[in-house]
């Protein structure tokens, strides 16, 4: 019953908004699966097996946290969910050292931002290569999630959908937008602080600024093998597209990047 009762409050909370924005959004409106609030925060906290967390960065069975909406809406403190950690699990061991890694990471956006306010939302240093001129919106077939390459495409509907998105496809989207499409970071920025439920300033703006060589000694990239390795090759097994990503990373520097 009580599954039931939140089911309907749920589709009453998707009709009354979907009529409170109307206008502000196309196609069909939905909600993201992610609940709000203290409850669900605590529910995803204690079924989070920080012993896991080596298994991160594989998108389709790696095991995160999904916490950082919460700690982006002040839900859980970052103190809190350290405490709550080692309280289980203790201090010592690789994943355990990882996730508390994170969350210090966390803290350290935030002192950036303390330290420049709003100039991580400009170029923080040089490119590590010669900047191409940058496009200033966001193409159509991205915004549309049309792109033709289903790594790319999928990510984006998750994005829209879910407002949630592993951190590994965040990267390698970023990547995709900006070196293959050469279009500037802070539009990208823009767009994921649009839709994530996480979307935090200096951990967003950074992390884009990160992968454009802005607020990094080098640009990320990846190649299809990257892909493949951490998704089990699902993405890649239905796309017909020609792949830009199917060369080695020297190639792709080649291709890419203006010395």
């Amino acid at each position: 019953m009580k599954l039931d009762t939140t089911r309907r409050s749920r589709e009453a909370m998707r009709t009354y908004l979907a009529a409170a924005l109307d206008g502000c959004y196309i196609g069909e409106p939905t909600i993201s699966p992610i609940e709000g609030g203290r409850t669900a925060a605590e529910r995803q906290l204690a079924a989070f097996d920080a012993r896991r967390y080596a298994s991160r960065n594989h998108v389709t069975r790696g095991h995160v946290s999904r916490l950082s909406p919460y700690i982006r809406h002040g839900v859980l403190t970052l103190r809190e969910v350290r405490d709550a950690i080692f309280a289980r699990f203790g201090r010592s061991g690789e994943s355990i050292y990882k996730f508390v890694f994170e969350l210090a990471w966390h803290q350290f956006w935030q002192e950036v931002y303390a330290a420049l306010g709003d100039g991580i939302y400009a170029d923080i240093e040089d490119y590590k290569f010669s900047p191409p001129a940058w496009a200033m919106t966001l193409p159509e077939d991205v915004a549309r999630a049309e792109t033709g390459l289903v790594c790319m495409d999928e990510t984006l509907r998750e994005l829209y959908t879910t407002g949630y998105l592993h951190n590994h496809a965040r990267m390698w989207f970023a990547a995709y937008l900006i070196h293959h499409r050469k279009v500037h970071w802070s539009v990208g920025e823009r767009l994921f602080f649009a839709h994530l439920l996480d979307g935090n300033p200096p951990p967003n703006a950074l992390s884009w600024q990160w992968v454009a060589s802005t607020f990094a000694s080098k640009p990320y990239y990846f190649n299809r093998q990257n892909i493949e390795k951490y998704t089990d090759g699902v993405w890649c097994r239905k796309c017909t597209a020609d792949c830009p990503f199917n060369r080695t990373y020297d190639e792709l520097a080649d291709m890419l990047f203006e010395r």
